[in-house]
């Protein structure tokens, strides 16, 4: 084993949540300026020692934490390169907030696999990577679509249907997106059995609803290809009509997306699973998301930050 090191960072789902479960499309970016790195150092001893915001101690210990999901990946690591035995420390320092609905466990999953593979000299491919993510994934999340980790380890913002290769598109040189936590965790996995019980109840009611997020995304893409902000916002406002009817809104989230629609957004929904964690609002610019910012500072988000359009071509 070799000293090594994987980065991964933050994702916002534009639009597209709990429909992309159910074949619907999806839109997400990766946020490159809210970033997750792994570091992997080899000890003599055999200790096997984690060292993170959410967990400190061991890998065995780690079965029965937060960490598990995590933990299970890592074990799974090594054993596929005969190295179970292999002592090591491994830090994760993170600027991603957890169970926000921004993808930290995702995150973790991704810059533990990138460096793993580099702790061991192996050239690693995308495909590879994710179906390496999937192992926690699953486990954390239940019945995850895999949007989290096809973004957190991109480098363009993604169009993604589930089974399918997800595929980058452009964004416009225009526009601003303002996140804001509620800080109140995201329940990702209550959330998806949330919309799984009503479909299965009343699937006449909740189909359509799915559908309607579905075609709220496609309006979406072809507003973003047009450089329509106005067009754009409206359809988040449609997709967190729909979320909201599915019941993973929240009275936080609610307020918050309230305030930014008052303090001028084009647009406001949730992101992520819902249940909690975190919400966007869109501006037409970087000016009016500073306004936006504070309007949402003032109605009680815990933290806030802003991602200008335009961040997803400089930054490639």
């Amino acid at each position: 084993m070799l000293n090594a090191s994987g980065e991964s960072f933050a994702k916002i789902i534009l639009i597209g949540e709990h429909a992309v479960v159910y074949g619907q499309p999806a839109i997400a970016l990766p946020v490159k300026t809210i970033r997750l790195t792994a570091t992997i150092t080899p000890r003599t001893d055999g200790q096997q020692l984690i060292t993170s915001t959410f967990y400190r101690g061991s890998l065995q210990a780690a079965a029965t934490s937060a960490f598990a999901g995590i933990a299970h990946l890592l074990r799974a690591l090594l054993t596929f390169f005969g190295a179970r035995q292999q002592g090591f420390d491994l830090k994760i320092t993170s600027a991603l907030p957890p169970e926000r609905g921004m993808g930290s466990s995702a995150a973790t999953a991704t810059a533990v696999v990138r460096a793993m593979y580099q702790a061991f000299a192996t050239p690693l491919a995308h495909a590879t990577l994710l179906r390496w993510t999937a192992i926690s994934e699953k486990l954390l999340h239940g019945n995850p679509s895999g949007l989290d980790a096809a973004t957190t380890s991109a480098t363009r913002p993604q169009w993604f249907v589930r089974n399918q290769a997800p595929h980058a598109i452009a964004f416009p040189t225009n526009g601003s997106l303002v996140i804001a936590d509620t800080g109140i965790p995201g329940q990702t996995k209550a959330a998806v059995a949330a919309v799984a019980s009503r479909l299965q109840q009343a699937p006449a009611t909740n189909q359509p609803r799915l559908a309607a997020i579905g075609q709220a995304v496609r309006q979406a893409a072809l507003a973003l290809a047009a450089d329509d902000l106005v067009k754009l916002g409206a359809q988040l406002n449609t997709a967190q009509t729909q979320l909201a009817a599915l019941g993973v809104s929240t009275p936080a989230l609610d307020r918050l997306i309230q305030a930014a629609r008052t303090a001028g957004a084009l647009g406001a929904k949730l992101t992520g699973s819902g249940l909690g964690g975190c919400m966007i609002a869109l501006a037409t610019d970087h000016t009016a998301a500073e306004t936006i910012a504070q309007a949402l500072t003032q109605a009680g988000a815990t933290a806030v930050w802003q991602y200008d359009f335009v961040q997803s071509e400089e930054q490639q």
